[in-house]
């Protein structure tokens, strides 16, 4: 009897020792099956999430069909509580394992931002504020939150630096900007340590000031050089820049398309047709190239531009020779005639 019994209990031992195992290896294998999604997704963990949660999540979004499966794995992997929060991206025919190594690693989504150059900062702003992923910012970011949050002149106009920026979902508007000011501060002062000699600025600010103008004024890369060299030539024999971007930006909402003589005749700080030198800010967001256009004008004997209706420019010595470019480019210009691809201003 005592021997019948030492039987049976050594059998279920090795019943559940055999069984045990099975789930084991089965748990263990599990991690190489697929998720069930059959087109890309995202999921997102929030902070704080359990094991649990998360698995519950996984059955919501159509990924796997029993929670407990997944958690179990996890466990039995030592991961159960190193998940960590944030947007993941699913692809189809990821295993279990990856997805569960993509979350204990904290690989998460990564969402992106284009700042466009010739913008202005307001127009910046607003895409920061609008872009999806990104978190909200209490007061909202503006062209005054944005100053007094990080310090900047009242008008920061021009700092920051257009660029392609990734952030994962969450992240703050401010955050960003504050990314984008930094950015701008590293390439200004790279570029102006780097600067041409006897350049009519006295500091890395004025010449971004300078780029902002370049950057608005041609949407030909390799113009870009030759509109700061007729700009730096005319600063250093005490001409005014006569720009027409700085009018546009001086008159604000009250731009609707086009410039009359009125505007031309109006003072404001940014009429450069009535003020000596450079405009108090930058008018708009400058890239790297503008900016080092700035700070490496073309040399020549150039003090005139006109616009050729195709987005370049023809560029002229003399006062004689740049009328005779107006005449044939602007006084005839045709009915599909613009002065610029990018902005539609009127030429020098």
């Amino acid at each position: 009897m005592i021997r019948r019994l030492a039987i049976i209990a050594i059998s279920l031992f090795l019943l559940v020792l055999v069984g045990g195992y099975l789930v084991i290896n089965s748990l263990d294998q599990y991690g190489d099956s697929m998720l069930m999604n059959d087109e890309t997704l995202v999921m997102d963990v929030p902070r704080g999430s359990s094991i649990k949660s998360v698995s519950r999540d996984m059955v919501a979004q159509g990924l796997i069909d029993d929670a407990r499966w997944f958690e179990w794995h996890s466990r039995l992997q030592g991961n159960a509580t190193k998940i960590k929060s944030g947007s993941y991206q699913i692809s189809p025919g990821t295993q279990v394992s990856a997805l569960l190594d993509m979350m204990v690693n904290g690989r998460v989504q990564q969402l992106s931002i284009t700042l466009v150059e010739g913008r202005t900062v307001a127009d910046a702003l607003t895409a920061i504020r609008t872009q999806e992923g990104l978190l909200a910012d209490s007061p909202p970011l503006n062209v005054t939150t944005l100053a007094q949050t990080l310090g900047l002149p009242e008008q920061p106009e021009g700092l920051l630096f257009p660029d392609t920026y990734f952030f994962t979902a969450g992240t703050p508007g401010i955050e960003l900007a504050k990314r984008a000011y930094d950015r701008l501060q590293a390439v200004l002062d790279e570029e102006w340590s780097k600067r041409a000699p006897d350049l009519p600025y006295e500091s890395a600010y004025e010449a971004l000031i300078m780029a902002s103008i370049v950057e608005r004024e041609t949407g030909v890369a390799e113009e870009r050089g030759e509109i700061a060299g007729v700009f730096v030539r005319r600063l250093k024999r005490g001409m005014r820049l006569q720009t027409d971007p700085t009018v546009i930006y001086g008159l604000g909402d009250r731009y609707k398309g086009n410039i009359t003589r009125k505007h031309l005749n109006e003072f404001t700080p940014y009429n450069t047709y009535r003020i000596a030198g450079l405009p108090p800010t930058p008018i708009a967001l400058a890239g790297r190239e503008a900016i080092h256009a700035a700070l490496h004008p073309k040399s020549g004997n150039s003090l005139y531009f006109v616009a050729r209706g195709d987005g370049s420019h023809q560029f002229s010595a003399t006062l004689e020779e740049h009328n005779r470019a107006v005449k044939k480019y602007q006084l005839k210009r045709r009915k599909d005639y613009r002065s610029s691809p990018a902005n539609g201003d009127a030429t020098k």
